[in-house]
């Protein structure tokens, strides 16, 4: 499995109860196709550098951001996007290919010369 970093804009107008439940759902998503969350991070509330227009839903001025770090194999990225694609509260998203940390033993000792 391959490491990942997801950065998602969710809609402003969400609640936290309801931001909440779709940062829920999109984990869902990433473990209905044998991915694994690793951690979430909320970066709260931020303002876009320019207003955004979606197309029939109307403009857009601020998003909630999170980062959510995951692990799921490579084949399972494009269905992962397309089912993103469907989730109404989710504005943008990016995802990342990551390395993975150094194992303990290994940072710990240092790299073999």
């Amino acid at each position: 499995m391959n490491q990942y970093e997801g950065m998602f804009i969710f809609l402003d107008s969400l609640k936290d109860e309801d931001l909440d439940a779709v940062i829920k759902r999109v984990r869902g998503e990433i473990e209905k196709l044998d991915g694994t969350v690793d951690a979430v991070t909320r970066l709260g509330r931020r303002q876009f550098a320019r207003t955004l227009y979606r197309q029939g839903k109307g403009r857009y001025t601020a998003g909630h951001y999170v980062v959510i770090n995951f692990q799921i194999p490579a084949a399972a990225i494009a269905p992962l996007r397309e089912r993103f694609r469907l989730i109404e509260e989710l504005f943008r998203f990016q995802i990342f290919r990551t390395e993975r940390p150094p194992a303990r033993e290994e940072a710990a000792h240092g790299v073999a010369e």
